[in-house]
């Protein structure tokens, strides 16, 4: 979590080597121009116009950003194939969420809302590919920890904020999206909440149950109060799932 960084906290201070740098510009350069491509196609669309591709290609530059600022806690020669998925995973999600956002009339539009589920859907299904590779290929890093998780967060706020904007839940449905960040906050505060935490089955299949189910409020035929039923199900299974990590760092059980 927030003390992620710190693990390798001793190679903080050392310059990125120069390989693994050209790798990082390499492939992330790859994937952007891709996307631009990809954004700039979506852009013809007349329910997006050229908003929507502008605010996915700066959010995704700004994320990029991030990654390369963060090389220094990736102890491998290049970026890596895991990286890469989680790359064009992170473009899916801003082209969504800019979508969600700035796309004219988009309840009522079922084709915009059904390419918006199969996008979310895709993002959801490369889920794992990353770090099944980053585990084969023996690349696993604190930041391709850290870019996947953010990736994953990020997801789930634009579709809970989806969820509220296309009407298929109250206000309250944008608790799943901000949990995630309401406990950092509570790291912050709190310094005992700032302990690591171990591999958890029951942590990851409840991330996948409730990004499928908020994946399945995009759908135009799941309207209310079956589509309030799916969205309060996943608060109840997040909701369960941060107490228990809440509770085992809060005892140092973590």
């Amino acid at each position: 979590m927030s003390s992620m960084w710190e693990e390798q906290g001793s190679r903080g201070a050392n310059a990125i080597p120069s390989p693994l740098m050209t790798s990082a510009l390499k492939t992330l350069g790859a994937v952007f121009a891709a996307a631009l491509a990809v954004f700039a196609y979506a852009g013809f669309h007349p329910g997006l116009g050229l908003a929507a591709p502008v605010a996915a290609a700066t959010a995704l530059f700004c994320i990029y950003a991030l990654v390369l600022g963060g090389l220094r806690h990736h102890p491998h020669p290049r970026l890596g194939a895991a990286n890469l998925v989680t790359a064009i995973r992170a473009a899916m999600v801003c082209l969504a969420g800019a979508t969600i956002l700035l796309a004219d009339n988009i309840a009522t539009s079922d084709q915009i809302l059904w390419g918006l589920a199969a996008l979310t859907a895709a993002a959801l299904l490369l889920d794992g590919v990353d770090g099944y590779l980053a585990r084969r290929n023996g690349e696993s890093s604190v930041l391709g920890a850290r870019f996947d998780m953010e990736t994953d967060a990020l997801l789930v706020l634009i579709l809970s904020a989806a969820a509220y904007i296309l009407g298929k839940a109250g206000l309250w449905v944008l608790a799943i999206g901000l949990m995630r960040y309401g406990f950092m906050l509570a790291q912050m505060l709190l310094p005992r909440l700032r302990g690591s935490l171990s591999p958890s089955f029951r942590r990851q299949l409840i991330c996948v149950v409730q990004v499928g189910a908020l994946c399945g409020l995009l759908l135009p035929f799941i309207v209310p109060p079956f589509s309030n039923l799916i969205a309060a199900g996943a608060l109840c299974l997040l909701t369960y799932s941060f107490a228990v990590d809440v509770r085992a760092l809060w005892k140092g059980k973590a």
